[in-house]
């Protein structure tokens, strides 16, 4: 990468960091501090935890449509605005309804969509899939850092306190966007980062594809549910909650340790299908156990930690599948589905887990999640073996029509390369490659002898 690609890739790595921190550093403290808020109810818990992923879920896909027209900065901009608005809402709320409020600002700050495309408006499509790892994995570790810090946080300047912070963080992302972030030469379409609203129709109809979303709809509906309910089982079991620490970072870090050889297996070995459907069963086995076990702290623990080996297991496969299913040039499409399907399932899951609780108590909450993935289980064992073929993209702005077109003739006779799909309004091809039978000194060789003329 140039510098300018590492600036603009580091710089909005960081502000989505900090958006999903936000987000998520309220998930493991909410259900304890909302008892003392007025008129709060289990169920109004738990949809102040969860309610931001229905206004992100609805949305994510207008802003990113609305960057394409006014500009990534502008909309990104607006976006932490509303994310700041919502979290001074909720930090100045004494009541459960000005907290669910905040929340709903807080989640309708959607700028998910507008950061990808932004993202490919200022990386060389070579550089542009470790961009989006880079981000993806920002992702993971403000998860890990916010329920493990959340709680601490807490302890020492509370809830609202909390809110106020996330608020900082808002503005601090807003500073980095308008001071570090380079400004793109050009704004277009990338239909590997972004959703193309006329090819929505085409990715609805692939059966694997709703498959995952489906997938990861329910995997957030289950984390979400969840934490209505563990952090006051771990209280009412004897663990104070400032710390709650002392639990959830060992079960975070050793259980993304346990995953790293099923992940080698699923990838280099080739075994997807096998790791994916344990990696759902282990989530429906874990809430069996803490459905019939959560008063024990011990248990707790145990089960907490197969939960997060599931959920961390299947966080890393499921982008990896979208990817592995969508055809090369739909793939900004499904995954702005898939994304919007992961926050609503977010959503929904807060509030049916609120209500389960208030209805029939902690053993409810979780065999709604043992239901819920044991659903998932059933529909992914008739799941085809994905094609393990990877994302190219290869840019044809030197060549004319004609040659981009004898471009992908030839490239479709070098080893490994499985489709390729030719958009030269966007001077890009985009390739499916199988990466073990790849001959790469002869597409490097090729890619050189056409863009080199």
């Amino acid at each position: 990468m140039s510098p300018s690609e590492k600036r603009a890739t580091w710089s909005l790595a960081s502000i989505y960091a900090f958006r999903m921190l936000g987000l998520f550093l309220i998930m493991p403290v909410l259900s304890l501090f909302a008892e003392q808020l007025e008129g709060a109810t289990h169920s109004l818990v738990g949809l102040a935890i969860g309610i931001y992923g229905i206004t992100q879920s609805l949305l994510q896909i207008p802003f990113g449509l609305l960057s394409d027209r006014f500009g990534r900065k502008k909309i990104i901009v607006i976006g932490l605005l509303l994310f700041f608005a919502g979290s001074v809402v909720a930090a100045m709320s004494t009541t459960i309804y000005g907290v669910l409020l905040g929340r709903a600002i807080q989640g309708s700050g959607a700028v998910a969509a507008a950061v990808m495309a932004l993202v490919a408006d200022l990386t060389q499509e070579v550089h542009r899939t470790k961009a989006m790892a880079l981000i993806g994995a920002s992702i993971g570790v403000s998860f890990g850092i916010a329920i493990t810090a959340g709680p601490v946080i807490a302890s020492f300047i509370g809830v609202h306190g909390i809110f106020w912070l996330i608020a900082g963080l808002a503005l601090l992302a807003i500073l980095i966007l308008l001071f570090i972030v380079p400004n793109p030469l050009q704004s277009k379409t990338h239909r590997d980062a972004e959703l193309v609203p006329t090819q929505f129709s085409h990715v609805l109809k692939n059966a694997e594809l709703l498959r995952l979303d489906y997938g990861i709809f329910i995997l957030h509906a289950i984390l979400t549910a969840s934490f209505v309910i563990v952090p006051l089982l771990m209280r009412d079991a004897g663990l104070l909650p400032a710390q709650h620490w002392q639990v959830y970072l060992p079960v975070f870090i050793t259980s993304m340790a346990a995953i790293i050889p099923f992940v080698i297996l699923a990838e280099k070995k080739r075994k997807m299908k096998s790791v994916f459907i344990g990696a759902i069963a282990a989530l429906v086995l874990a809430d069996i156990g803490l459905m019939q076990f959560n008063s024990s702290l011990f248990a707790i623990i145990g089960f907490l930690w197969l939960f997060f080996c599931g959920f961390n297991l299947l966080e890393a496969t499921l982008p990896s599948l979208i990817s592995k299913n969508a055809p090369a040039d739909l793939r900004g499409t499904a995954m702005g589905i898939y994304s919007t399907c992961q926050f609503l399932g977010a959503g929904i899951g807060g509030a049916a887990g609120g209500w389960c609780y208030g209805e029939f108590g902690a053993s409810g909450v979780f065999l709604f999640c043992a239901a819920a993935a044991g659903s998932w289980l059933l529909l992914s064992l008739s799941m085809n073996p994905p094609r393990y073929w990877a994302n190219l993209l290869i840019s044809l702005e030197k060549l004319t029509e004609q040659e981009a077109n004898e471009f992908m003739a030839e490239m479709m006779k070098i080893i490994g390369v499985e489709e390729v799909t030719l958009h030269y309004e966007e001077a890009v091809a985009y390739l499916k490659v199988d990466n073990q039978k790849l001959d790469r000194d002869g597409l490097q060789y090729l890619i050189s002898s056409y863009t080199s003329a």
